[in-house]
């Protein structure tokens, strides 16, 4: 899991920003984007989501800033793959006066996962999504998912992929519109969910056996 720092996001993009420049060192990277609206009030030191990750701002001049990308984070998410020109979905950390619009997304990716096929639906399009087998265990239908930051309902949980669907604003307003089949995405399960099943032992080192779920274990761990 990727972590860089401790803000919470809504998943609810605000804009689509482009990068103007990725500069690999050694052990890290920079970014260099361009976005008006996440701007607006930022300051050195607050963080901005960028396709899902959370990122530190360590420069600002006009429309653009800088932020570091740590090693891990390059390995473990699809900014490795951005190059000067690409759209990015961009979101400020959660205020504590904001709409929560979306779910808690914490910026700490978990993997990547790939577009699998793109299916038309009415209006919508749903999105079939491959992704690793210890990704899924942590998806279940109706559930959130957050997908480059992008705050979306699972509607389905297969064998090696999920499905979501995109209203026409999503499309247009994300950089889900403009991937095609094979596209890297970056994706966050759910926060809530993942400290569930950490508590009970599920999915983890910890722990091989699965606890009995009955009415009585949910009931003497609070959950019921």
């Amino acid at each position: 899991m990727v972590r860089e720092d401790i803000d919470v996001f809504t998943g609810i993009v605000e804009e689509l920003g482009i990068v103007r420049g990725l500069r690999l060192l050694p052990d890290s990277g920079q970014l260099m984007l361009e976005g008006t609206k996440v701007l607006n009030g930022t300051q050195i030191g607050d963080s901005i989501a960028v396709n899902g990750v959370c990122l530190t701002v360590i420069h600002l001049n006009g429309h653009e800033f800088t932020v570091d990308v740590m090693a891990e984070t390059l390995a473990k998410t699809n900014l490795a793959d951005l190059k000067s020109g690409s759209r990015v979905n961009l979101e400020r950390a959660l205020q504590l006066q904001t709409r929560l619009g979306g779910h808690l997304v914490s910026g700490h990716v978990d993997g990547v996962g790939s577009i699998r096929r793109i299916v038309p639906w009415g209006i919508a399009q749903v999105y079939e999504i491959n992704a690793p087998p210890a990704l899924l265990s942590f998806m279940l239908p109706k559930g959130s998912i957050a997908i480059d930051g992008i705050s979306l309902t699972i509607i389905d949980v297969e064998a090696d992929y999920f499905t979501v669907s995109l209203i026409p604003h999503t499309s247009k307003e994300t950089t889900l519109g403009i991937k095609g089949i094979g596209a890297g995405v970056n994706l966050e399960t759910d926060l809530i969910g993942k400290y569930v099943a950490r508590f009970m032992g599920l999915n983890t080192n910890q722990s091989t056996k699965k606890p009995d779920l009955s009415l009585g274990f949910l009931a003497e761990h609070g959950f019921i």
